[in-house]
């Protein structure tokens, strides 16, 4: 008989729908009737993409013995954490203040009122790999509850305000917005760069989206600097050494989360909404930086993919790909060398040899030993190599790769794919805006645009209403009042829909999603933003996020559009607020580097001087200064398309003439405007080297 997850939207919440355990959904139900029978909660948090999630599920959850020891001793009670980003962030820090580190599957018991006594990951349904088994957690923690209460109860007390007193913290000493402080953070990353594959640290190696783009907007605007060439090519040899790996899908585009081994060969599996907007957009600003046409592949290939499986037919977005097919994890994107011998004939041999597969494979999976020989998909050929072997020059080659990719892919396509998670967040919504937006503008492919327009109009139709912004969608309804990233994230990309349309509607929105940012999620006394609104559900702790995790932090992301909205509409105080989040973590920032990119984006933001770009015209007629505009990359410089030149100080003064022409400023004062794509060009300048 299903449990009360039958009820629930959430797609990983209904992959538990018929377990045993008598779950709960999170609410005030579980908590009562934990209060009336004086138990503890058992939380248990994953997302349905998890690999680890469903091995608990199989082993402990659908485990009928097991599931009974749970539903005598304890309240169970089930969280997506994308739906509830809120309370996964408080018991996660519970999860690290107690094991040293964190992690899904999150299993955290509670006390009736919801503080945390006792916390892991992961549990065996046995004794195994250093971990104690879980039927022996359960009757031991059901023990202690009986029969040690004060202690436990003393201990929850004691890590709640330890949570507390973390989530309040103030600023310590620290340089925050200087040039010393960026500058000093690039040597940081260079001290921990693996100059042979790139990224940063060892296995395994997360992609880093938000350490990337720091790296590339600190390298256009310090050209000239030692500090500024080290980092464009700390970046740029990262966005290679990924593209070639087994982390991208080298078959059917776009990222998987990140990869277990240093070379970013065998990834895990799972493809994630944020990853893949955001990778798009570092490739996109790489392909800006250096005109290489391999990142432009990938940036395609990568919003492909997303159009093509992720793209609910309303425009939103869904959060992901699962990393299982079958039960078994990858099974949909490995190859054995029997598999391409048939799927491709005579081009077989070439397809072996470029892709890297062999007939022992790289990928071995301990809980299925008996699928040997299979294959993660990698392009690291030696060209010069295959000219030899093959007797064909590298068009030829690459001609037949293209071909060969395209036959593996259909082929692909009659296997069984991995399972859907078809809710769409508003949050990861906004970065695929901006990805598309600034995509289209860049690329020049009108596709994208329509995507991005599409998107913009879905999250305001389904997810604002009545000046709220909801943070999950689907079928049809919209829930959870959104949380911090909604509002940033979204007005974020809502800046680039306008970049790239000139239609200030979109920009309209980003103030009033700031507005209600400022309003709702700051605290008066640091200035700093919290993640979730004044008005929300209270949690044991208010927590603000600073540490970039896969998406940029709350605060870091605050600080962004604060700068981007002050230079548009001019309130010097907005961009301020970057000021109050650096200093909030400048004690930290040079001591833990490689978390905080998205603040030290900001601070290079603050500091870079003020610019603008002004295109007045028709957009058919304006069209050549934008792409003049849109082939550079301009991280820290005001776009702004017009037609009528209404709404935005910045326009002031330069009225339609009948002819198109752009403007560049410096703090608002200007050049003679450009009357010709040549003169745009030359007023910028020449553009930084890097390749």
């Amino acid at each position: 008989m299903p449990n009360r997850l039958a009820n629930e939207s959430s797609p990983y919440l209904r992959q538990h729908a018929e377990n045993p355990v008598d779950w709960y959904p999170w609410g005030s139900e579980a908590f009562e009737r934990a209060r009336a029978e004086d138990k503890p909660i058992l939380l248990s948090v994953g997302y349905s993409s998890c690999h680890w999630c469903h091995v608990m599920a199989h082993e402990s959850f659908e485990n009928p013995a097991i599931a009974e020891l749970m539903n005598r001793y304890f309240v169970n009670v089930k969280v997506d954490r994308e739906e509830r980003p809120d309370i996964d962030a408080v018991y996660m820090a519970a999860v690290q203040a107690i094991s040293g580190q964190g992690g899904w599957p999150m299993t955290v018991f509670l006390t009736p009122d919801g503080q945390p006594f006792y916390a892991g990951t992961y549990f065996p349904p046995e004794d195994a790999h250093g971990r104690p088994g879980f039927p022996r957690v359960l009757q031991f923690l059901a023990e202690k509850w009986q029969t040690d209460r004060q202690r436990i109860l003393e201990s929850a007390a004691g890590l709640t305000e330890h949570l507390r007193a973390a989530a309040a913290r103030r600023a310590g000493p620290g340089d925050g917005i200087a040039p010393a402080t960026t500058a000093r953070a690039v040597e940081a990353f260079a001290e921990s760069f693996d100059t042979t594959w790139g990224g940063f640290g060892s296995a395994p190696k997360f992609p880093s989206p938000s350490n990337l783009e720091f790296l590339l907007a600190y390298a256009v605007a310090h050209p000239e600097t030692e500090q500024g060439q080290a980092a464009g090519a700390m970046a740029l040899h990262t966005l290679r050494a990924m593209a070639t790996g087994g982390m991208y899908d080298q078959v059917g585009g776009g990222f998987a989360r990140y990869s277990v081994d240093d070379r970013w060969v065998v990834p895990h599996f799972e493809k994630m909404l944020y990853d893949n907007a955001q990778l798009a957009r570092v490739y996109l600003h790489g392909y800006q930086l250096t005109g290489d046409g391999g990142f432009a592949r990938v940036v395609h290939e990568t919003l492909e993919f997303l159009l093509r499986e992720m793209q609910d037919p309303e425009g939103g977005f869904f959060a992901a790909l699962d990393a299982d097919s079958e039960g078994i994890e990858g099974k949909y994107y490995l190859w054995t060398v029997a598999e391409l011998e048939q799927v491709l004939g005579e081009d077989a041999p070439l397809a072996i040899a470029w892709y890297g597969v062999t007939a022992e494979g790289n990928f071995f999976d301990p809980h299925h030993p008996e699928l040997t020989g299979r294959n993660v998909l990698t392009a690291r050929p030696d060209i010069e190599d295959l000219e030899r072997r093959f007797g064909l020059s590298q068009d030829e080659i690459l001609d037949r790769i293209e071909t060969i990719q395209e036959r593996l892919f259909y082929a692909r396509q009659e296997r069984v794919p991995p399972g859907l998670d078809d809710k769409v967040l508003t949050n990861w919504n906004g970065l695929a805006l901006a990805a598309l937006a600034e995509a289209a503008r860049v690329l020049g492919e009108p596709a994208y645009g329509i995507a991005a327009a599409r998107l913009a109009e879905f999250l305001q139709r389904n997810a604002w209403r009545d000046g709220v912004l909801y943070h999950t969608w689907k079928d049809g309804e919209a829930r959870v009042p959104g949380l911090l990233e909604d509002y940033v994230y979204v007005g974020l990309g809502l800046v680039e829909l306008y970049k790239t349309t000139g239609e200030l509607r979109w920009l309209d929105w980003s103030r009033e999603l700031w507005e209600a940012a400022l309003a709702r999620f700051r605290d008066p006394e640091t200035g700093t933003f919290f993640d979730t609104a004044s008005d929300a559900e209270q949690l044991i702790v208010r927590q603000r996020s600073f540490f970039d995790a896969a998406t940029p932090s709350g605060n870091g992301a605050a600080a962004l559009l604060g700068l981007w909205l002050g230079r548009y509409f001019g309130p010097a105080e907005w961009e301020r607020v970057v000021e109050d989040v650096a200093a909030a973590v400048a004690d930290h920032l040079l001591r833990a580097v490689p978390g905080f990119g998205t603040i030290l984006h900001a601070i290079e933001f603050a500091l870079a001087p003020h610019r603008e770009i002004v295109m007045v015209g028709e957009p058919a007629a304006r069209a050549p200064f934008e792409e003049v505009v849109a082939a550079r990359y301009l991280p820290f410089t005001v776009i702004a398309p017009t037609s009528d030149a209404l709404g935005l100080p910045l326009f002031e003064g330069r009225e339609p003439t009948g002819q198109p022409l752009a403007y560049v400023c410096n703090n608002m004062a200007c050049l003679a405007p450009a009357r010709t794509p040549a003169e745009l060009e030359a007023q910028l300048g020449p553009v930084p080297a890097f390749d």
